[in-house]
């Protein structure tokens, strides 16, 4: 069986506690979303940690809310929260001591209830493009000097 699984990572002009900050943020998502399907937190989100539950206002063709729950976490370094039909979104940060960050994001769907249909929706494909974008909102907003 394929790999359910689709990433890429960059080289980041930042440490990895201030990406990490930007990402445990639920409010700045919207910033850095290069989907174009994040429009913004729901009241109420707070700082993310290991089992929050944060809401965000979504629209890939009409408007929708989720809720998402995060369930990999390690400070500084990987955050990943879960979608409700099992889906995964995971950042992982590796501080490169010279003020950079190895920054990789994943979609994961190995754990999705029903993976097939995230294939036969093409979101894999899709969701690949929108990290890319995103990586590269994230290189915009954070050079590498």
């Amino acid at each position: 069986m394929a790999s359910r699984k689709v990433s890429d990572t960059r080289v980041i002009g930042a440490p990895a506690a201030e990406i990490f900050e930007l990402l445990a943020d639920p409010a700045q998502h919207s910033a850095i979303d290069g989907s174009g399907s994040v429009r913004g937190a729901r009241p109420g989100s707070q700082r993310l940690a290991l089992g929050s539950k944060f809401g965000m206002d979504m629209k890939i063709g009409l408007p929708y809310k989720v809720e998402n729950t995060v369930v990999e976490f390690e400070e500084g370094s990987l955050i990943a929260w879960r979608h409700f039909m099992g889906h995964r979104w995971r950042w992982e940060l590796q501080d490169q001591g010279d003020g950079t960050t190895k920054v990789t994001e994943t979609f994961d769907w190995s754990k999705a209830g029903a993976p097939w249909v995230i294939e036969l929706l093409k979101f894999p494909g899709k969701n690949l493009k929108g990290i890319r974008a995103t990586l590269d909102r994230l290189e915009e907003r954070y050079p590498v000097r």
